[in-house]
């Protein structure tokens, strides 16, 4: 492991590889206790999740599911509720996903907010986007989009005095692949410092289907391209930035790929500038 292979990983706070099947059901349980902590610490009952249809969101949505249930078993206290928020923009590409995620959660409360209306609404406003090309007005929009889609979570966990869950992870983090003051933005992150793998595992564990737990995964932000792998946008594999997380040997390249993309995005992981 280099230097900034531990440095990076110490900072992101990485968990080590899993040993067993007993340590991925430590870690679901950690997780579970965590989710629950930051529900009472704050003196709420209520969390809310956005669904994507992607395994992130997926386990992060499970977990809040069955931490939620505990607690209302815990505690004797029925008001204790998740969310699941679907939030297309018009009809979602891989909509048949997402449908299939709500499925697998069981949250105890299913909401859908379509995001197209704020969205074009906001674009027409924003005179800035008209001199743009079509590739990086697309990049910017997409961008608003993950945007509005916090605005909402927010907007419901606001009228109903609750917490939103956030699904960033440490294979993302490091690539700094989050909108910040979108995605990147919540209350708590139940996946924080896990791997893209140990997101995978996590989720394989707690019985998601195999598609699901296996899909592509994509931001699926941008308009001409659909569905865009998130490993298009890296310029690296998933299985490469764990690799490196772990400390483990990646290619000259891949290595370079990650430490440059660290280094350029630290300003999305760190609080504002202040003087």
């Amino acid at each position: 492991m280099s230097n900034r292979q531990s440095e990076i990983a110490a900072a992101l706070a990485v968990v080590p590889p899993f040993a067993d099947t007993a340590a991925i059901e430590q870690e679901i349980e950690r997780r579970k206790a965590f989710i629950k902590q930051c529900l009472t610490r704050a003196g709420l009952k209520v969390l809310v999740l956005g669904i994507s249809g992607g395994v992130d969101s997926l386990t992060a949505g499970r977990l809040a599911q069955l931490a939620v249930e505990e607690l209302r078993q815990s505690s004797g206290d029925d008001s204790y509720t998740f969310i699941a928020v679907r939030l297309p923009y018009n009809v979602q590409h891989d909509e048949d996903d997402a449908a299939a995620s709500m499925r697998f959660i069981r949250a105890d409360v299913e909401d859908t907010v379509n995001i197209a209306g704020a969205v074009l609404g906001l674009s027409e406003q924003v005179t800035h986007l008209h001199g743009l090309t079509d590739a990086r007005r697309d990049f910017v929009v997409g961008n608003a989009k993950a945007r509005i889609r916090m605005v909402a979570q927010y907007t419901i966990a606001n009228a109903n005095n609750g917490l939103v869950i956030g699904t960033d992870h440490a294979a993302e983090a490091v690539m700094g692949f989050f909108t910040k003051f979108g995605d990147g933005a919540c209350d708590l992150a139940p996946l924080s410092g896990l791997v893209k793998g140990q997101v995978r595992a996590l989720a394989r564990h707690l019985g998601a289907p195999d598609n699901l737990v296996q899909k592509v995964p994509t931001a699926d932000l941008e308009e001409l391209r659909p569905g865009k792998p998130d490993e298009d946008a890296h310029g690296v594999t998933y299985a490469q930035i764990d690799a490196f997380l772990h400390g483990e040997a990646v290619s000259q390249e891949a290595y370079d790929i990650i430490v440059k993309t660290y280094d350029q995005t630290q300003h999305k992981r760190d609080l504002p500038f202040v003087p």
